[in-house]
């Protein structure tokens, strides 16, 4: 089975390189403000152009009114939407009808009850992304690097389109595939230096390590 790993909060042309020459499937770039990792349209467009047809990239979004998704969408082109605020389904059926592109709406888990705010969303999202609840007082729906209890995934539908986030590292992706077999992952911070400064090293690292736990499992 593929297995889908999304590099996000890509700035630079270095990290977009190593992201795509370690095999990323996907490449993320944010456009929220707060955030450390957030990128302008029009460079979003030029690193996304180098992107073109070795990875899918994605436009990371949290609660953009229309104007800013316009402005994301004609300055990227994006081949997919990721919703990480807190729309309704009646939001993403918007942002999917204007658009016609899918969407991937990250939810935040940190307890098995938290895969309830799921239900409204099967059938209107076109994948999802897991995170971690943000911890206390975090400006940032994502990116934080905390963890979740992988387990609470264990009892998901088979075929539910999903990429694991929140907190994945070189150190730990091996447990996490291991227990919860997602089929994409997503990592951010994981793989940077400083907060929105990644680091090609640990790039490369998460990969070797991710196909360090698929070997095994083969085994």
């Amino acid at each position: 089975m593929a297995l889908d790993i999304k590099i996000c909060g890509l700035k630079t042309d270095e990290a977009l390189a190593a992201a795509l020459d370690n095999g990323a499937s996907h490449v993320g770039f944010i456009f929220f403000a707060k955030s450390p990792r957030y990128i302008h349209p029009n460079d979003a467009g030029r690193l996304r152009a180098a992107a073109r047809g070795r990875a899918a990239a994605v436009a990371v979004t949290v609660d953009a009114d229309d104007a800013f998704l316009d402005e994301i969408v004609t300055a990227m082109a994006p081949d997919m939407l990721q919703l990480h605020g807190a729309e309704s389904p009646e939001r993403v059926t918007e942002v999917k009808a204007r658009y016609q592109l899918p969407v991937m709406k990250a939810l935040s888990l940190r307890a098995a009850d938290d895969l309830t705010a799921m239900a409204p969303y099967r059938g209107i999202a076109d994948r999802f992304l897991l995170d971690a609840k943000p911890p206390k007082g975090s400006d940032l729906p994502g990116g934080n690097g905390v963890t979740f209890d992988w387990r609470i995934l264990s009892g998901l539908d088979a075929d539910l389109d999903y990429m694991l986030s929140g907190g994945l590292n070189a150190g730990n992706v091996g447990e996490a595939m291991a227990i919860a077999n997602p089929p994409g992952l997503d990592i951010s911070s994981g793989v940077e230096s400083a907060p929105g400064v990644k680091d090609v090293r640990l790039i490369a690292e998460f990969f070797a390590a991710v196909r360090a736990a698929r070997k095994n499992r083969a085994a």
